[in-house]
Formats: C-alpha cells, structure tokens, sequence
C-alpha cells in the first residue's frame, strides 16, 4: 500500500517555517524576535527623534531582554546634526536600563559632532553613525532603551536628531550569551 502526503502536510511544514520568526511594528520600532530562540533580538528604529538642547531624551527604541543571564549588547546611532556658523554641537547616545532606571555603565557615546567657526552664514552639518557595545549581567526580565542628547558647546544646532530611513537605520541587538 502506498502512502502520499497530503496538501495538508505540506501547508502545515509551511506554516512551522514561517512561524520562526515574527516582526512587530510598534511606536516607529520593529523588532524581528524569534519566535523559537528568545535570547537574541534587533529592533530597528523607523522615525526621527529630535533632540532638545541639554537633556537626556527617551527614543522609542527598546529591547527586552527575557531572561537572567549575561547579554550582548550592541547598538547602530545615526545622528544627524546642522547649524550655522559658529557652532559647535554634538550628540550623544547610550543605553538606558528601563527597568531599574539607570544608564548601562559606560555604554555613552559621541555619536556626531559639527565644529564650525568660519565667518558667514553658510549652512554646515553631518550624518553619522556610530556603535555602541557593552556586556551587561540582568537578574530577571529588564528592557533597555536607546537615549540621547544634544549638547550645544557654542551656537545653537538647527536640526539635532538620532535618525533613520532607508540611507541607513538605527537599531539595538541582544544576544545572551551565558545563564
């Protein structure tokens, strides 16, 4: 007697391989998260977050690390900056612990800087990205935000932005890497 697979089968394997990975869009983020392997993740940020002057500012990107245990952590800024002669301002990013409210320690970066000082008015400015990695130890579930902040040394930035589009994203990836 002969057995053959039934359309059923092969729609059922399908659907096993399609249901590894899952894509949330949320706030301007999405996240590919495994849906088999929970330890590791990338969250791309799809907005722009302006920065004020001075002040530490939440972006909606975030990841969430699910268990205890060690982490990579490692994160791409886009900073985009512009101003008008003299000026010197810069960005700054890092990695905020969420959960207990306190930065991942040394995890600040420059992530762009302008320094114009030429005679005029011509408009001056930058597009950058820059890394951030660190290796943190969490007891339990614990999410982790991107910050950043503008700092205007001298002048004022016109335009001061953790950005991304289809040039190039900012994203924030966990890897566990021990218990």
């Amino acid at each position: 007697m002969k057995r053959f697979r039934t359309p059923l089968t092969a729609i059922g394997a399908a659907v096993v391989a399609l249901a590894t990975t899952v894509v949330v869009t949320q706030s301007g983020v999405s996240a590919a998260q495994p849906a088999i392997q929970a330890d590791q993740a990338v969250a791309h940020l799809h907005a722009q977050v302006d920065l004020p002057n001075g002040v530490w500012t939440d972006t909606p990107l975030t990841v969430a690390l699910p268990f205890s245990g060690t982490y990579e952590l490692d994160a791409d800024v886009r900073g985009r900056l512009s101003g008008v002669p003299s000026v010197n301002a810069y960005i700054t990013a890092r990695l905020w612990n969420a959960t207990t409210n306190t930065p991942v320690p040394e995890s600040e970066r420059l992530i762009n800087q302008i320094i114009d000082h030429n005679v005029g008015d011509a408009l001056t400015g930058s597009n950058q990205t820059a890394p951030i990695s660190e290796v943190i130890r969490v007891n339990g579930p614990t999410t982790i935000r991107l910050q950043a902040r503008r700092v205007d040394a001298a002048g004022a930035a016109t335009v001061a932005q953790i950005y991304s589009d289809g040039a190039g994203y900012t994203s924030l990836r966990f890897d566990r890497v021990a218990p």
